[in-house]
């Protein structure tokens, strides 16, 4: 039973976290947002999951009181983007808040996930968060006609995610969580691993805030960029179903060629934007790029540090709150031909820091 309240948390979040990559970046610069304002303000909420983490070694626990008031500003915000989504700086500051908000819930959760149902059946788990983020795709690309339409599913679905928050709770054996354990958390004992986390959600700045604009640029329809995003996360749901034996291999050496194959993604993508084909096999990579990655990453951090939850916000705020803010603000500078190019770039940067760190410590 605890399988299946899991799977309905991820797969409501992440139907969630379709909406708002998907589909708010077109609806703002459908509404007359430019490339620079629509990157800050998807820069902003990352930065505030990387900060967040922060105040939880020595000045705030998150027990479960703090993770219901987290629940409620996200329904606060969620309410806010009505009435915030015309003016630049409101609609900023919402998302600054609810970037916070948001990067105390997926941590908390993943460690109740890892604990009750092992790595082995993680990813049959996590692979109801990536139907939710394809069903939204899917559905939302055919009924998009104005942006209250997307702030209406943002809404429904965020009341269901906090539903299904509330019903995970009592499977918390450790209230306190971001406590010290056995020993002061450290992100320079393992530096070179952090860059790479960092360096490779960097290169994800173009993909999650401009590959439905670019790809609609460069004569796709809206609609088949939906396709698009569904196929990639098609290809990922069945990489997440069948990876439990793969993860009982050398950790290191999957994440090195996880992100390998991200930086060829990005390199067909720069050259064949408007291939059809080949945009299709460029999204069958997100199988790798973020399927198995984000699954031995997951795990191989789990492995590091004794405390695991502290390990496992800190990786949510490196990589896909400072990453994602540094993405975002670039993707949105550099936005034009050679987006993806640099993407590329980034991702060579995240394969490099990861060969120097798999040089210094025996694979898990």
């Amino acid at each position: 039973m605890l399988f299946f309240k899991i799977s309905a948390f991820y797969f409501f979040y992440f139907a969630a976290v379709g909406v708002y990559v998907i589909f708010l970046p077109k609806v703002l610069h459908d509404i007359g947002y430019n490339p620079y304002e629509i990157g800050i303000i998807f820069a902003l909420a990352p930065l505030m999951r990387f900060l967040t983490p922060f105040l939880f070694l020595k000045h705030i626990k998150l027990n479960q009181q703090t993770f219901k008031v987290a629940l409620f500003i996200i329904l606060v915000c969620s309410l806010l983007f009505y009435v915030t989504i015309h003016d630049f700086y409101m609609f900023l500051i919402t998302n600054a808040i609810l970037g916070a908000a948001l990067s105390l819930i997926l941590p908390y959760i993943e460690i109740i996930a890892l604990k009750n149902v092992g790595k082995e059946r993680y990813g049959k788990t996590r692979l109801f968060g990536s139907i939710g983020f394809m069903l939204i795709a899917l559905v939302l690309a055919k009924y998009l006609s104005d942006s209250t339409i997307a702030l209406h599913f943002y809404l429904v679905i965020s009341i269901l995610t906090i539903v299904c928050s509330l019903i995970l709770l009592k499977y918390d054996e450790n209230e306190e969580v971001g406590g010290l354990e056995d020993e002061p958390f450290s992100i320079m004992k393992y530096l070179a691993f952090w860059i790479s986390l960092l360096f490779m959600q960097i290169s994800f700045g173009g993909f999650y805030n401009f590959f439905t604009i670019y790809t609609t640029e460069n004569g796709i329809s809206l609609e088949t960029a939906s396709y698009l995003w569904s196929f990639g996360v098609l290809c990922e749901i069945i990489m997440l179903y069948f990876q439990g034996s793969i993860l009982k291999n050398n950790l290191l050496l999957l994440i090195k060629f996880s992100i390998f194959v991200t930086v060829m993604r990005w390199i067909i993508v720069y050259m064949f934007p408007d291939n059809l084909t080949v945009l299709f096999i460029s999204q069958s990579i997100h199988a790798f790029s973020f399927g198995l990655y984000h699954s031995a990453v997951i795990v191989y951090l789990y492995t590091m540090y004794s405390n695991k939850k502290l390990a496992q916000q800190f990786m949510f705020g490196v990589a896909y709150g400072l990453g994602g803010f540094i993405g975002a603000f670039v993707a949105g500078w550099l936005y034009g031909e050679y987006l993806f190019l640099y993407s590329a770039l980034f991702a060579f940067v995240a394969f490099t820091a990861l060969h120097i760190h798999s040089k210094k410590y025996i694979a898990v």
